[in-house]
């Protein structure tokens, strides 16, 4: 399976490696300068980028070209399947990690958003009907 890459802007890297690694059971493979961290997860690989609003900014934090700085946060998210999602928000909550609501029951399963330490989010699923398991995508 090829590996799917996904960048997301954070306020503090080393803050952000702590709650990925500390947390939801990411792996560091690289943080070469303070704005930028890569870590990986099964087939994810996970860019960490703080934004600097300069030119001289590596490419993914750069200022776009009307001058919008980008910033953390927003409602897209990436998605990390668990057996046990009650489990997971104790687990976490007893850990102080922030959720942006309670869990809900959907079309395919439970979700609990969390908030990384810059308000992104990452949605934790408890599939609860087959076709909704990360193995039946490969199928």
């Amino acid at each position: 399976m090829a590996v799917a890459t996904v960048r997301y802007l954070v306020d503090d890297v080393d803050a952000a490696i702590a709650f990925y690694c500390g947390h939801l059971g990411f792996h560091e493979v690289m943080h070469p300068a303070p704005p930028f961290a890569m870590l990986t997860r099964g087939d994810l690989r996970f860019l960490l980028v703080a934004p600097i609003a300069t030119d001289q900014a590596g490419g993914g934090s750069r200022p776009m070209a009307d001058g919008t700085v980008q910033a953390p946060g927003g409602w897209n998210r990436i998605v990390l399947e668990v057996d046990d999602l009650d489990a997971e928000v104790t687990r976490l909550r007893t850990a102080g990690v922030p959720f942006r609501a309670d869990p809900v029951t959907g079309i395919g399963g439970r979700q609990a958003l969390v908030q990384d330490p810059a308000g992104n989010l990452v949605e934790l699923f408890q599939p609860i009907i087959p076709e909704a398991h990360e193995s039946a995508a490969g199928q």
